[in-house]
């Protein structure tokens, strides 16, 4: 009780209960597209989207620069310097800007290439690839805006930003899959995102007149050194990453065929749901703490809380899930998708090993351990990925959640050693 009491009184507080608003509205209106892509586009069309998604992640983060932290760092930092903000502005937005427009270029004049690689030789999606092209600099503008009112401290506006997304993005798949189908699924995924550059923009120029700071002789070059450092560890993760589960989605496809895909793809859709709360509570509570944490005891006091505490709750609610797996994937999907409960007790398990990990995890970026985090995660990412052949040989679609699991069981063990010292 003492824990709960000591996050009640902290400022955090409000902000963790605002920011579960959010987490829960966009669990509510992810389950309700799930739903309707469940009917409308069945097994198949929920494994291109899969493959479409973990693509625009990757693409995200490359056209980004896995900027985003370092971004609400330096304007958190020099808000009130008017040179140095204005230098920082200047120099993010032409960098991102040009980086966005030369990603679109490669977009939409190699359609075809991108379409057999995400989606195989099906040319009717080539529309999708050229659409991307168009909205990608939007989209990544709106991400840059977000980022930016966040650094200012507008933390309600970046929830409030947050909410209206989901609010569009759904509003938007419901009329582009009942109009469309599959193609409508796709289109939706990449066009929702980039609506947002409005609201963004709308809610920067109440803060700061972005293009009255935005002057040519203030690029620096000083300001992408610095940022770089913050841009590698989460280039890493959230590029490769995708890539790897794009690449053990077209092996199930063209293995064990697309609807099987299709199946792996709701099961991680689930559990990505519920991840939600736990790397919430991860971000504005346990970080700090370990960023600020001076010494192993309290580093090791930061660690146990989180154990003690957020894993049984977490366990607790896996085995709820794990009973209830059969109403609940008929609930959230349809009758055609209940083959998707053989693979909840495999999923279920590794997600308990991943979240056993995370907060090990954190302190790569508490403390800026970036060496070590690349080599983990690197070796996470191809663990996964082999083990993934191996078990998919051995036990069909199964086998890429038996995966997942023991690569999370390897990964908090080679975690837990690392960090021995902070632990035991």
């Amino acid at each position: 009780m003492n824990f709960y009491r000591k996050i009640i009184q902290t400022s955090l507080f409000k902000i963790t209960s605002l920011n579960s608003l959010s987490v829960a509205l966009k669990i509510g209106i992810g389950l309700i597209t799930s739903k309707i892509l469940a009917v409308f586009v069945g097994p198949s069309g929920m494994a291109l989207v899969g493959n479409l998604r973990n693509f625009l992640t990757s693409l995200e983060n490359i056209s980004t620069l896995g900027f985003q932290n370092g971004i609400v760092k330096y304007v958190a930092e020099n808000e009130k310097s008017k040179q140095e903000f204005q230098k920082i502005i200047t120099t993010v937005f032409i960098t991102l800007l040009v980086t966005a427009l030369f990603l679109s270029g490669i977009l939409f004049f190699n359609a075809g290439y991108w379409n057999t690689r995400i989606f195989g030789s099906n040319t009717e999606y080539l529309l999708v690839f050229k659409a991307l092209s168009l909205v990608l600099p939007f989209y990544v503008m709106s991400i840059f805006f977000i980022a930016v009112i966040n650094g200012l401290g507008k933390f309600q506006k970046v929830i409030g930003i947050n909410i209206i997304g989901n609010t569009i993005g759904l509003l938007v798949s419901i009329f582009l899959i009942l109009q469309f189908k599959t193609v409508g699924a796709l289109l939706a995924t990449i066009v929702a995102p980039a609506l947002l550059f409005f609201v963004t923009f709308y809610l920067i120029q109440k803060e700061i007149k972005i293009f009255q700071i935005i002057k040519l002789p203030f690029f620096d070059f000083q300001v992408l050194k610095n940022l770089s450092s913050y841009s590698l560890m989460a280039l890493v993760s959230s590029v490769f990453g995708p890539i790897v589960f794009l690449a053990i989605r077209n092996h199930i496809i063209q293995d064990l065929g697309i609807e099987q895909a299709g199946y792996w793809e709701t099961i991680t859709r689930v559990s990505t749901y519920y991840m939600l709360f736990v790397s919430t509570i991860l971000t504005v509570y346990f970080l700090p703490k370990l960023a600020k944490a001076s010494t192993l005891s309290e580093t090791k006091t930061v660690f146990w809380q989180y154990y003690k505490v957020i894993l049984p709750l977490f366990v607790l609610a896996l085995t709820v899930l794990y009973f209830s797996r059969y109403f609940v994937v008929e609930v959230i999907f349809t009758k055609e998708f209940l083959p998707v409960t053989n693979l909840f007790f495999w999923q279920l398990l590794g997600d308990v090993f991943k979240v056993c990990s995370l907060i090990l995890g954190y302190q790569f970026f508490a403390k800026k351990l970036t060496t070590a985090f690349i080599i983990t995660e690197l070796f996470s990412l191809l663990l996964l990925y082999f083990l993934s052949l191996f078990c998919i040989k051995v036990f069909q679609i199964e086998g890429v959640v038996i995966a997942y699991a023991f690569q999370n069981l390897i990964y908090f063990i080679v975690l837990s050693i690392y960090f021995r010292k902070s632990l035991f």
